[in-house]
């Protein structure tokens, strides 16, 4: 019988994390979601002295209006705040390897905070277009040009680097993170140029896509799977999937 890992007992510091943790990162959300909706109340009151005099059937309509462009005025706001506080408070991350409650783990936790504020409260109304792709940036994503994301789950954005002209289909999940053996790993995907991630594949952390390959719709690319340059991959967990042979198949 093979014997069972031992697992260290935690330290009362990692104890007393796990319950304060939480609080710390619940108030940075509140923080960044508060300065922006600062800002987007002022533009709602510099608004609507605007429809002080005007009748009824045009005031009511009019302040839905003043209220949806406070909501984008909150949204946009949000992407610029987020990445200023994730860089005072040191969320650029570094490859990681260890506990999940551990000072040395908390700038990944102030990261994915920051992300999942803006993925769930804004990020959709903007993707894809250029704002997503500056609010990644300002997360600290490498972007080369003529680069295509049509998801907003993308996770840990400052270990994530994409070449030239990469197409990221709708909904695909990248993220340069996992768990194993109850440790969490954190670790740089990169995607060459001209690669193509399709619609709702998920690559993991330590991921590697060559130039000008390809991963098929629906795939589960597996942590630290290195896929080479021109290969196409596929499925459950992707592997090389051979085009010419199954054209041949068909025909």
């Amino acid at each position: 019988m093979s014997e069972k890992r031992k697992y260290p007992k935690k330290s009362p510091l990692i104890l007393i994390l796990e319950f304060v943790a939480p609080i710390l990162f619940f108030s940075i959300a509140v923080v960044a979601a508060g300065i922006s909706l600062g800002a987007a109340i002022y533009s709602f009151h510099s608004l609507t002295p605007l429809l002080s005099d005007a009748p009824t059937w045009i005031k009511f309509p009019g302040t839905g209006v003043f209220l949806a462009i406070s909501y984008y005025v909150y949204g946009f706001a949000l992407m610029i705040v987020s990445p200023m506080i994730c860089l005072v408070l040191g969320g650029r991350l570094k490859p990681y390897r260890g506990p999940a409650v551990t000072p040395a783990a908390m700038g990944w936790y102030v990261q994915a905070t920051l992300v999942m504020l803006v993925r769930y409260s804004f990020l959709e109304f903007v993707t894809p277009t250029v704002y997503q792709q500056i609010f990644y940036r300002l997360m600290g994503m490498k972007l080369g040009s003529g680069v295509y994301i049509n998801s907003t789950a993308v996770v840990d954005p400052s270990l994530i680097e994409m070449g030239d002209h990469v197409t990221i289909g709708g909904t695909a999940s990248i993220m340069a993170h996992y768990s194993q053996g109850g440790f969490l790993v954190i670790s740089p995907v990169k995607i060459g140029a001209r690669a193509t991630i399709g619609l709702r594949a998920v690559l993991m952390g330590g991921v590697e896509v060559g130039e000008g390959a390809k991963v098929l719709a629906n795939s589960f690319v597996l942590p630290n799977t290195k896929i080479p340059a021109g290969e196409t991959w596929g499925g459950i967990p992707a592997a090389p999937v051979d085009l010419a042979a199954y054209r041949n198949k068909e025909t």
